[in-house]
C-alpha cells in the first residue's frame, strides 16, 4: 500500500493587487488538491506564472494559503532557482555543516552527515573550495548536499536546470537520478521537459492557477501541451526513456 506523505485539499492564495479602480483579488492558486506518495518522482510544468513556485512554497511551509488544507508528513527542503541565494558558507564544508550546527548535532554526527553528504553528490574533491569559484552545476548539487546532510526525505527542485550549460545539467540529473533509486521523492519543477522528462513517475501540470492535468508521465505526452503554454518534448525522432540530458 502506498504511503500518503503530502495532501493539499482545495488550496487557494490570493494576493491583492492595486489597480486605476481601486484593490482586486487576484487568485495565484484556485482550488488546488494534489496528494504524493513516498518515493514518487513528480515533474510539476506550467509557463511562467502559472503557480508552481508558490505551490511548492506552501507545500514547504515558506508560505501560507488563503484557504485550504495542507498536511505535510515529511520535512521537506528546497533546492532554489537561484543558487547564490541558498549558500551560505565560503566553502563547501561550510555550508553542508551551517544545518547541522544550528540544530546541534553532535561533532562526530556532523562529521558522518558532511562526509556522506560530499561522498552521494561526488564534492568531495571541492570540500575546501570557495563556494563562488564552483561551477552552477556544482552549486546545485552543493544545495542538494545540505538538504541530504538535514536528512529531509522530499526533496524540491524549483527549476534546477536555469542558467546551466549541458555538463552542469547532466550533474544535476545524475544526482537526481541517484536519488530517486534510493526511494526519495521528487518533486520537479520546470519547463524545460525535453531535460528531464523520463526522470519522472508522474506529470501535473498548473495553467494560471489552476491544476489542469495530473496523470502519467506516459499520459502527459499525449496531451495538447501547447494549450497550456508548454513547448512539447517529443519530436517524431524521439520517444519518452529519451528525454533527459544525461
Amino acid at each position: 500500500m502506498k504511503e500518503e506523505i503530502i495532501s493539499l485539499k482545495n488550496i487557494r492564495k490570493t494576493f491583492v493587487q492595486s489597480s486605476f479602480d481601486g484593490t482586486v483579488n487576484f487568485k495565484a492558486l484556485d482550488e488546488i488538491s494534489l496528494t504524493v506518495f513516498k518515493g514518487e518522482s513528480i515533474l510539476i510544468s506550467g509557463a511562467n506564472g502559472s503557480g508552481k513556485t508558490l505551490l511548492m512554497s506552501i507545500i514547504a511551509g515558506l508560505i501560507r494559503p488563503s484557504s485550504g488544507l495542507v498536511e505535510v508528513k515529511e520535512r521537506c527542503g528546497i533546492v532554489f532557482q537561484d543558487s547564490d541565494l541558498q549558500i551560505l558558507g565560503e566553502t563547501p564544508e561550510e555550508d553542508i555543516l551551517f544545518g547541522l550546527k544550528n540544530i546541534k548535532l553532535p561533532p562526530e554526527e556532523r562529521k558522518k552527515r558532511l562526509e556522506d553528504a560530499l561522498e552521494k553528490t561526488g564534492l568531495k574533491d571541492k570540500q575546501y573550495y570557495s563556494s563562488r569559484s564552483l561551477s552552477g552545476g556544482e552549486k546545485r548539487r552543493l544545495c542538494v548536499a545540505g538538504i541530504l546532510a538535514m536528512k529531509f526525505p522530499v526533496i524540491i527542485f524549483d527549476e534546477p536546470y536555469a542558467n546551466l550549460d549541458y555538463e552542469g545539467v547532466v550533474q544535476v540529473n545524475s544526482l537526481i537520478k541517484e536519488l530517486k533509486a534510493e526511494n526519495y521523492t521528487i518533486l520537479l519543477l520546470s519547463h524545460e521537459l525535453e531535460k528531464c522528462y523520463a526522470l519522472a513517475d508522474r506529470f501535473l501540470v498548473l495553467h494560471r492557477g489552476k491544476k489542469v492535468f495530473d496523470g502519467t508521465a506516459e499520459d502527459g505526452l499525449r496531451q495538447n501541451l501547447k494549450e497550456w503554454s508548454i513547448r512539447p518534448p517529443l519530436t517524431s525522432y524521439t520517444k519518452m526513456e529519451d528525454l533527459i540530458w544525461i
